[in-house]
């Protein structure tokens, strides 16, 4: 079932992505699209992050990452375990999987990249991430960096899209503003931002592929 499941997945994302109309379905109310904004003018800050799907206790998991609590601008957010591109890197899949390692402690020889989501910019810290969908090949033995993660949260991939984990409130930014937003409640945590637009257009590939 699990390797069905991933030569499906694996197939569907090399079809045209759902991308940015399926990132909106839980995109904060205020958010501008990416066309209607000159993204090359602004010289966005490269980035790269890992959607890490695994069999466990006979379901599809994947892992998330709560963001230690510091001075900036992602303090104690929920994301995929990933970070900015750094010149050693031969490309932003190496960038995934080398910060995935850093992260996490998963080996990249262990990973299998299936394919890639649709970029996501970032406009608070001027990041564009490339969110890529990688398979563990072992169960996985997760490591937290003590530096780049206060909590490592593991969930059901296929609940993600349930509705009663899905709604919208105002969330106080860690800069202080706040902001009306769709969110999910991923095991007791609020997704919401960049990251819940990844899942949601996961989200909507995933639903081709069953």
């Amino acid at each position: 079932m699990f390797q069905s499941f991933i030569d499906k997945l694996k197939e569907q994302l090399k079809m045209p992505l759902p991308g940015e109309n399926a990132q909106f379905e839980m995109a904060p109310l205020s958010r501008v699209k990416m066309k209607e904004l000159n993204i090359s003018a602004l010289k966005p800050k490269k980035s790269a992050v890992l959607v890490l799907i695994y069999e466990a206790q006979n379901q599809f998991n994947t892992v998330l990452i709560q963001r230690p609590t510091y001075d900036g601008i992602h303090s104690a957010q929920i994301a995929f375990p990933g970070g900015k591109f750094e010149n050693e890197d031969v490309d932003l899949k190496q960038t995934a999987l080398r910060e995935t390692k850093e992260e996490i402690g998963i080996n990249p020889s262990t990973i299998e990249i299936l394919g890639n989501l649709s970029d996501v910019y970032i406009s608070p810290s001027n990041y564009l991430v490339s969110p890529f969908i990688g398979i563990s090949t072992q169960t996985p033995n997760f490591i937290a960096d003590k530096h780049e993660v206060e909590k490592i949260i593991t969930t059901n991939l296929l609940q993600l899209n349930n509705p009663k984990f899905k709604g919208i409130k105002t969330i106080k930014h860690s800069s202080g503003y706040t902001i009306k937003s769709p969110y999910y409640d991923i095991e007791g945590h609020t997704v919401w931002g960049a990251t819940a637009m990844m899942i949601s257009e996961l989200n909507a590939v995933i639903e081709k592929v069953k």
